[in-house]
Order: structure tokens, then sequence, then C-alpha cells
């Protein structure tokens, strides 16, 4: 299964310096781990907000989930999923 997710993030304003440095820190290694699994696709940051357009090719809407929810970020995102898939039309014959 193919999903296109957007991540929001909205971090708290009363974070210190220290503690934005460590989630941040965090949040590379989780999100290169699963960059390096296969599983995280594509990642694109949105220009000018705190914000991503990924695609993921997972087994299950579940493992969708697992893996956003490791994000140390996750409870400070909005996120939107949409399941997709190839297109008739489309030239390329990969999904992703």
């Amino acid at each position: 299964m193919v999903y296109l997710v957007q991540m929001d993030v909205h971090i708290p304003e009363t974070w210190n310096e220290k503690k934005l440095v460590d989630y941040l820190a965090r949040e590379r290694e989780c999100s290169q781990k699963w960059q390096s699994s296969g599983k995280w696709k594509y990642l694109w940051r949105v220009a000018g907000r705190y914000s991503n357009i990924s695609v993921f090719q997972v087994e299950s809407p579940e493992e969708l989930h697992q893996i956003v929810s490791s994000l140390p970020l996750f409870p400070y995102m909005e996120i939107k999923v949409t399941s997709i898939c190839k297109h008739p039309n489309a030239l390329s014959e990969k999904v992703v």
C-alpha cells in the first residue's frame, strides 16, 4: 500500500533551545532509519512552512501508523494521510 502523508509540525513555544535540539536530533535519526528501511520512499519539505510531504510504501495502515507514531515529534504534528495508487495513464510502470 502506498500513502501520501503530509505532516505539519507545531513545536510548543514553551520549549527551550536544549529541548528543541534534542527532539530535532531524535527526529532526524528516526526518520532516516525509516527511509533507510525502504518504507519511507520520499521526503519533501513544504516551502515556507514547518511541514513535509512524504510517500510511504507499507504493508498496512497499521504499519504506517506504527512508523509515523514512532517519530519523536508525532504528538506535535497535524497529519493528513491519503491512500494512493498508480494512475492508468501514467507512463511509468513503477508504483513508487
